[in-house]
């Protein structure tokens, strides 16, 4: 079974809400009627009913069992309203009209999320990057052991026998520049919680530099090996099972008899499934590669840390990508206290 199509499958146990903050996008209309086809769950649109619907007429998409929300209109503006006035940090957001802010979609559908009314968000298709990350850090709660918000890539290979049948986990490719050691360490920990939550199994979370295991010694280097030691410190404190290792270079973490003649054994080096890249820089250039030289299937972002699953996508995202994307959101949903401390999620 294909990597997407066995995500598909355990959703369709579990159907969820999905909401679409751009909801008379093209794509998002096809990608929606998809999401339902498949008994994925119920998707939301966000926007005008008459443009929704004059779109998905042009492009011959049924909006059956498909939910469509005006923010301007909704009963629960005034409600989000309130409270969003009534955050301390409202101050902080230079517009003093909380109307003004809550009929963004982005903003409303932020607030959906944050009080439960859908189960997960899918936006970005059609707006700047940050966008939509930008009302998700204001508006959900992060967990406590996150020390910033980060996003990881699913990476598909066709016919390929790294990660697990080709699937491997790609991150920071999208969120922070230039992450602190302790950063680093985060996203190595956030990310593995990711590839369990997808594979059900134990994560091997390679933290990538140029050299391996000190053959060159740089700050950069040390800034990831040490990164290293905090995963693994930050892992035994929130009690989660993950093999994890670094610094080590790409090809010595994919490619057993590399690992073996470099004489780096363990549970990691030549067997990854995660990759942790040093910079935003390296992990962006990196997943653009795979996909377009690589012919690699690339689903995400997805973003990790915050107490609700969201992601955020790139504008040249394809349809059946970003239903794709709305099952591995749906998908996270299912099992998030699983795998995080249970937390209160009010604002």
């Amino acid at each position: 079974m294909k990597f997407i199509e066995s995500v598909y499958a355990k959703l369709k146990r579990h159907p969820k809400r999905i909401v679409f903050p751009e909801g008379d996008d093209p794509r998002v209309l096809r990608a929606a009627q998809v999401f339902y086809e498949q008994e994925l769950g119920v998707p939301v649109l966000l926007g005008q009913r008459e443009v929704i619907e004059r779109v998905a007429l042009a492009e011959k998409v049924s909006l059956d069992h498909v939910a469509i929300i005006n923010p301007e209109t909704s009963s629960d503006l005034p409600i989000f309203c309130e409270r969003l006035e009534k955050l301390d940090r409202y101050k902080n957001f230079g517009v003093r009209d909380s109307r003004t802010i809550m009929v963004n979609r982005n903003y409303f559908a932020a607030m959906m999320l944050q009080y439960g009314l859908v189960d997960g968000l899918v936006g970005g298709v059609s707006s700047f990057s940050g966008s939509l990350l930008r009302p998700l850090l204001q508006l959900v709660k992060r967990f406590p052991h996150a020390d910033v918000i980060t996003s990881s890539m699913i990476v598909a290979l066709p016919d390929s026998a790294y990660g697990d049948e080709g699937v491997l986990f790609f991150s920071d490719c999208g969120v922070v520049p230039d992450p602190t050691m302790q950063q680093l360490g985060s996203i190595a920990v956030q990310t593995g919680m990711f590839a369990r939550q997808v594979f059900g199994q134990k994560p091997r979370v390679a933290l990538l530099s140029f050299s391996t295991k000190g053959s060159a010694k740089t700050p950069a280097t040390e800034k990831v090996a040490g990164a290293t030691v905090v995963a693994r410190e930050l892992a035994t404190k929130l009690n989660f099972e993950m093999a994890v290792d670094g610094e080590l270079q790409a090809d010595t973490a994919l490619v057993p008899a590399l690992a073996e003649i470099k004489q780096v054994g363990g549970l990691v080096a030549g067997k990854a499934n995660v990759l942790i890249f040093p910079d935003l820089n390296s992990g962006n250039i990196a997943v653009k590669l795979v996909q377009h030289l690589g012919g690699a299937r690339v689903y995400g972002q997805i973003l990790l840390g915050l107490t609700r699953p969201a992601a955020e996508l790139s504008r040249g995202t394809r349809s059946e990508d970003i239903a794709a994307v709305a099952a591995l959101v749906g998908l996270q949903a299912i099992e998030y206290r699983k795998l995080y401390p249970t937390e209160e999620t009010a604002v």
